[in-house]
């Protein structure tokens, strides 16, 4: 008995042509996982990604900025890839933008 219900359980066996439907079964709960990673993990890291983009290729002088190291300044000066930023007692540092983050006390 445990045989029948084996074979009824898995299907059509191999050798006849309905294999196709019983793969698409199979790989359905694959596909839909990455679904569901994409619209809740890949998706809004990259929206985040984008918005970082925009905020740092939009710096100007006089910008409050905050670094990943937690050093917090004004820009002074933006250039290519880097700003300089005064960090106040006429010192400044220069700072690669990819590690510069939003600053939340900007308001």
């Amino acid at each position: 008995m445990t045989n029948f219900a084996y074979l009824f359980l898995m299907g059509q066996p191999s050798g006849t042509t309905g294999g196709q439907g019983n793969m698409l079964v199979t790989m359905l709960p694959l596909i839909l996982v990455f679904v569901v990673f994409y619209f809740f993990m890949i998706r809004p890291q990259m929206k985040k990604q984008k918005e970082m983009n925009n905020y740092r290729s939009s710096l100007k002088k006089g910008d409050k900025v905050v670094t990943t190291g937690g050093v917090y300044g004004r820009v002074h000066e933006v250039k290519d890839n880097f700003i300089m930023m005064d960090v106040g007692g006429d010192i400044k540092l220069k700072v690669d933008k990819s590690a510069l983050l939003k600053d939340s006390s900007a308001d």
